[in-house]
């Protein structure tokens, strides 16, 4: 098993709408507290770069400093080649805890910052309604939150995150908290919603199974250390777990979340 480059191409296929977010020399963190130093790391577009490693390694500091909600210590960011000064609605994020706003329907949730980007009543509604059908949430859209399952609000806010039609997607352990069956068919979920989006993934988590589920390459972090970044053999490929090469990087993989 080899290091990849860490710059790649788009997979083969993949539209090019997706951004291409690039670290160089870059020290994420807060003032005084740099998580990681020197970073290196080019995201192409249309790729989806899975991120593991141990608690406190920064995974989720990297992921904000994607997002444009921390400006790195030192170093470049940069988005398609131009600086990348803060958040955009091009650069959707996702976490764990679904973020949805009790008192509004789930179609009211996904139709908000629509709404606030200023799109039209009638398209913003449309909008929303083909995103939830596209969940499998369609005959949900009237719900509050509290009346549907932590599985099909983890589906709304994915609604919501895509219904802007972002050039690129930050997911911070989105599945984190669902059982294993749920978690599962969630990852099966964002496989097909993404298909033909073009969008840039970047996913955070710490199950390595899922990384490499899903990822097209996947980062390795180490605390304090600059990521490994290493293709992934058969992306998106359920049997692929009895791949000679599979088996390897997921060694791999588990070895560094105890580094």
């Amino acid at each position: 098993m080899t290091d990849t480059e860490l710059t790649a191409t788009a997979p083969a296929g993949a539209p090019a709408r997706g951004l291409r977010l690039t670290l160089a020399g870059a020290v994420p963190g807060r003032p005084g507290a740099p998580v990681l130093h020197s970073l290196d790391l080019d995201v192409a577009p249309g790729e989806i770069l899975t991120v593991v490693g141990p608690s406190g390694c920064g995974k989720s500091t990297l992921l904000r400093t994607l997002a444009g909600l921390l400006p790195p210590l030192g170093g470049r960011l940069s988005q398609d080649g131009e600086p990348l000064t803060g958040p955009a609605a091009d650069r959707a994020l996702v976490f764990q805890e679904d973020a949805l706003l009790p008192w509004r329907t789930l179609r009211g949730n996904i139709e908000l910052p629509l709404a606030i980007g200023g799109l039209a009543r009638a398209e913003r509604r449309a909008r929303a309604a083909g995103r939830l059908a596209r969940v499998g949430l369609g005959e949900q859209a009237a719900r509050l939150p509290h009346q549907v399952s932590g599985g099909q609000r983890q589906r709304a806010q994915l609604a919501r995150a895509l219904a802007g039609r972002p050039r690129a997607v930050l997911m911070d352990e989105p599945f984190g908290a669902l059982d294993a069956r749920t978690r599962s068919g969630m990852q099966e979920l964002l496989v097909e919603v993404l298909r033909g989006t073009g969008a840039t993934v970047v996913f955070v988590t710490h199950d390595v199974d899922e990384a490499l589920f899903l990822g097209d390459r996947v980062a390795l972090l180490g605390t304090g250390r600059t990521p490994r970044v290493v293709r992934v053999p058969r992306p998106r490929d359920r049997a692929a777990h009895a791949d000679p090469a599979t088996a390897d990087l997921r060694r791999t993989a588990l070895a560094s979340l105890s580094s």
